[in-house]
């Protein structure tokens, strides 16, 4: 047997892909004036735009410190954007049911920690202490104790529908569990 080694080409499957070739490849340099290291990451030169800058790993890391992705978007359009990046990027969230959660760790839903917060209770808090917080609320701005107050009325709504969407979140949680 000659003294070259085999191919790369044979056998099945094949090692190297069809339609390869060995020359070199050009990379991007990284767009910090005098860096040489390559441009791997890119970055958008604004915010909206489709231009980007190529950076480095270590100034891409510098130039996102202090970004800003809402910036100049008001509440609602950030509420917008915030809405869309979270659907087109679900597929990459790890499924409820095969993480280790409890409650306070990011397991609660915007609308829970909205009604957390109108029953004035943290993110923690288990299910004995939301109906304790709801019973105490409710019986401060029941319509029975205060009569034809109008903002004590919305105050009692409130506290209702914030009750009703944590027992049912605590519902779905002991059905999984």
């Amino acid at each position: 047997m000659s003294g070259k080694g085999r191919s790369n080409d044979w056998g099945f499957p094949r090692w190297r892909s069809y339609d390869s070739s060995r020359e070199a490849v050009t990379q991007r340099e990284c767009d910090r004036h005098g860096c040489g290291e390559p441009g791997l990451c890119p970055a958008p030169k604004s915010p909206n735009s489709p231009d980007r800058w190529h950076f480095c790993q270590k100034h891409a890391a510098e130039y996102n410190k202090g970004w800003d992705y809402f910036e100049g978007l008001d509440k609602e359009e950030k509420a917008k954007r915030a809405k869309d990046e979270q659907r087109e990027n679900s597929g990459y969230a790890e499924a409820s049911h095969y993480g280790w959660t409890g409650s306070g760790d990011g397991s609660r839903s915007d609308d829970e920690m909205r009604a957390l917060e109108v029953l004035g209770l943290e993110a923690d808090a288990d299910f004995a202490a939301i109906k304790k917080a709801y019973r105490a609320k409710a019986k401060l701005v029941h319509p029975d104790v205060m009569p034809g107050d109008e903002e004590a009325a919305q105050q009692f709504q409130a506290i209702q529908v914030s009750y009703e969407v944590l027992r049912q979140a605590e519902e779905r949680r002991e059905w999984k569990g």
